[in-house]
């Protein structure tokens, strides 16, 4: 079926969220299965927004090409460039493993770092895609659609109960993926099936924002030069106008080529010399 980015660009504005069902097939999802092996069954979170029954693996996007793919994703890129200013960011690339039992996560958006008042346009786009399918015992992703239109007076205002009853699933199959925008109010679900619940999630910001993962320490310069320019782009490499992101004022580019040595330390060797 084509993708119909219009139909996706109407959700994302008025429900804050929307599902490309068909978002990786199945061979992309056992590749992602054998990458992430080595990693998963090792350690549960540090705290209950992380959760105690719950393991996640992050700087995603340096663990196996598959993910590299799934990160440039054409579509899904499209629909970033519909909502985020040119040289938009990677700020978040992890797996989330739910295990049974865990309880749901705290109601939260994934932008609230970001203090600008309420409401405004989202600052960041997140992506959760299902390895395993999502369904309304397993953990599949709760969101209250229209929420990312509300104020701080709103949330501050919000009832809990009265949130629970505008919490709604997002059920979808294995390869399919749920895309929202930062502001929209979400929660990891509560796993109550017997199987753990796998899933990636990437989140996106605006080229002048911080991201939450340090890419530049987290992602090896000799990994990066094997990515593609526009993955370079993502994890930071490039000029947002007309000079955030420089080095030393130079290109950041530069910094993968085999010679580079920073101008600060080709300073230090020259007076040494």
């Amino acid at each position: 079926m084509p993708f119909d980015i219009e139909a996706h660009v109407q959700r994302l504005t008025n429900d804050g969220y929307t599902v490309i069902e068909d978002f990786a097939d199945a061979g992309a999802l056992a590749q992602a299965r054998a990458a992430l092996a080595p990693h998963l069954g090792t350690h549960h979170g540090r705290n209950a927004f992380e959760g105690f029954s719950t393991e996640r693996v992050y700087t995603l996007v340096a663990r196996g090409p598959v993910f590299e793919h799934l990160t440039e994703e054409p579509r899904l890129l499209a629909l970033l460039d519909r909502f985020l200013q040119p040289g938009y960011l990677l700020t978040a690339s992890q797996a989330i493993c739910i295990y049974p039992g865990e309880k749901a996560q705290g109601l939260h958006s994934d932008d609230g770092f970001y203090r600008q008042p309420r409401p405004r346009p989202a600052i960041s786009l997140s992506l959760v895609g299902a390895i395993d399918a999502f369904t309304d015992t397993n953990g599949a992703t709760d969101v209250i659609p229209g929420s990312h239109r509300w104020s701080d007076a709103d949330i501050a205002a919000l009832d809990p109960n009265e949130a629970a009853k505008m919490l709604r699933p997002v059920i979808m199959p294995a390869g399919g993926a749920v895309v929202f925008q930062g502001t929209l109010l979400h929660r990891g679900g509560a796993n109550r099936s017997d199987a753990p619940r796998l899933a990636f999630t990437n989140q996106y910001c605006e080229p002048w924002g911080r991201t939450q993962e340090n890419f530049y320490l987290g992602v090896s310069r000799e990994r990066v030069k094997a990515m593609s320019p526009r993955l370079q782009s993502l994890l930071g490499y490039n000029i947002w106008p007309p000079f955030m992101g420089q080095v030393t004022g130079s290109h950041p580019l530069k910094s993968l080529e085999d010679d580079w040595v920073t101008p600060v330390d080709r300073q230090a060797l020259s007076r040494e010399a």
